[in-house]
């Protein structure tokens, strides 16, 4: 059996932050429900200038092997729209201890599950941005920001496209010595909060982790005796708390 897990979105570097822009976006992992064809995300702004904010958009695929690839997002047949997701819109201007939003918006077919990588980078707007500044604010606002020591931060998130008729069959295989989860539907399953924990002290507990288990792949683990294992099993709108015994 194999495991599959979504790594957790990629930080991009692009520089470090004594003032300027400081851009925050929520959660790293938003789910677009079968029922729904838009989404929206909030970008948030602490910092004490304006953010300039891009918002790139690739495709997650999987090798035979399991191993990700991040494309980019094709256009459709008719070459009217793209296959997949856009973001609306691409540009973001959020002023200081502000927030601005983006629609993340799906088109093409939804007979099977996509997985998408977003990206909020934070650059100097340059002219060729298409960001709605004029030339002299956009040199005003470099002169500012190298006015001192400036890192600016970017963030991605992972963001699951379901399908229209989304279906969950979860297959739990337990033995003494280990625990098998299978997704047997055809959305990803989370395994949220996941802790190994001191059957005789309740508190003594390894790091808490999350895994996402793609459909037709199996979340699992050894048990060891003296161990309590604790989870939460979300299926879309449903959660369950479990609790697994060690060996």
């Amino acid at each position: 059996m194999k495991r599959l897990f979504l790594s957790s979105a990629l930080g991009l570097l692009c520089g470090a932050v004594n003032a300027g822009p400081q851009i925050n976006v929520g959660t790293v992992y938003d789910y677009l429900d079968g029922s729904k064809s838009t989404y929206l995300k909030r970008v948030f702004n602490s910092g004490d200038s304006t953010a300039f904010v891009k918002v790139n958009v690739l495709e997650i695929v999987y090798d035979p092997d399991g191993k990700p690839r991040e494309i980019p997002v094709e256009a459709s047949a008719d070459g009217a729209s793209r296959n997949g997701l856009m973001a609306s819109p691409a540009r973001l201007i959020i002023p200081a201890k502000g927030m601005q939003g983006t629609r993340l918006l799906y088109m093409g077919d939804r007979d099977r599950e996509r997985y998408f990588r977003v990206r909020f980078v934070p650059v100097v707007p340059e002219k060729e941005d298409n960001f709605v500044v004029s030339s002299e604010e956009r040199e005003d606002y470099k002169k500012a920001l190298s006015a001192g020591v400036n890192v600016m931060t970017g963030f991605g998130i992972v963001f699951f496209v379901r399908p229209k008729d989304s279906r969950y069959d979860t297959v739990i295989n337990e033995t003494p010595k280990r625990y098998e989860l299978r997704n047997n539907g055809n959305t990803v399953l989370v395994v949220d909060e996941f802790k190994n924990c001191s059957q005789a002290r309740e508190s003594e507990c390894g790091a808490t982790t999350k895994h996402h288990v793609l459909s037709g792949r199996t979340f699992a683990f050894d048990k060891e005796a003296g161990r309590e294992y604790r989870f939460k099993l979300i299926e879309g709108e449903q959660r369950k708390n479990l609790k697994v015994a060690g060996g």
